[in-house]
């Protein structure tokens, strides 16, 4: 099983996730020339995608979703809140349901979910898995406040995505206005740097090949101090693993894997 960020911030969120011929889109928040593009641009070939998965209704992470699906007759994916909240984009588009607690089989993947915190109808942190190998793949982003039922749900994760949206300081500081930092700082909001290291140094285990942190603000967040504060976090856990940051303007390429002979680094 393999992950690709195909790009990751305000301006648009989409991750593919392959194997065994089989792929999952999470999130499609951009136009659907964009999407096709980044996708053969890390070697994935559209018409593979089973599934379009979508986290909440906002249109950095939902703005593609319809029209990729109806351009390659597969399903998207979603819970029933925000189905209801996409309702007028899905006319032509066979939709799926997608229940928190209960897994979705597409092809050789499998989905489940878990609620979090955030000001979008009904929004979820999604795991992909591989049931052949026993891979695993933890998504969170847009999640105002860690719960312990998300930090349950991605415990053990062979592979995480975890929102560093901001840093306090920086955000404080920043250009917006005093509304618009309290909604991104609230509970309903984005992860701080501060509040992505904690939950990446929760879940370090010795089978944790690859963090990546996504949804960076452009306004208010670097990338290089968001790596710096969850790479001090991961340290002191001796994480040994892949600590990478998402780009919003291009593909992160494939995330390299510590893995056993069994496991396959090829995308088909």
């Amino acid at each position: 099983m393999n992950l690709a960020v195909l790009g990751s911030g305000s301006r648009g969120n989409a991750i593919v996730i392959a194997a065994g011929g089989d792929a999952l889109l999470i999130d499609a928040g951009f136009g659907l020339r964009t999407l096709r593009k980044r996708l053969r641009a890390v070697g994935v070939r559209p018409e593979i995608v089973r599934a379009v998965v979508v986290t909440h209704e906002h249109a950095d992470h939902s703005r593609g979703a319809g029209t990729l699906a109806a351009a390659l007759g597969c399903p998207l994916v979603a819970t029933k809140g925000t189905l209801h909240a996409l309702r007028d984009e899905l006319d032509q588009v066979e939709t799926l349901p997608l229940a928190v607690g209960c897994a979705m089989r597409v092809g050789c993947l499998a989905v489940d979910a878990c609620a979090t915190l955030h000001d979008a109808a009904e929004p979820v942190a999604v795991r992909v898995s591989h049931p052949a190998s026993g891979q695993r793949y933890g998504i969170a982003c847009d999640v105002g406040h860690v719960t312990p039922d998300l930090a349950a749900f991605l415990r053990g994760c062979t592979g995480l995505v975890l929102e560093a949206n901001h840093d306090a300081d920086m955000l404080a500081s920043g250009p917006y206005p005093p509304a618009l930092q309290a909604r991104i700082a609230g509970r309903l909001g984005h992860l701080s740097n501060a509040a992505a290291a904690r939950l990446a140094a929760s879940l370090a285990h010795a089978g944790l090949s690859f963090v990546v942190l996504a949804h960076l603000s452009e306004q208010c967040n670097r990338p290089d101090l968001a790596r710096r504060v969850v790479a001090d976090a991961l340290a002191r856990c001796q994480f040994s693993g892949a600590l990478l940051v998402a780009h919003q303007d291009r593909p992160l390429p494939v995330v390299p894997l510590r893995v056993e002979p069994q496991y396959s680094l090829q995308l088909h």
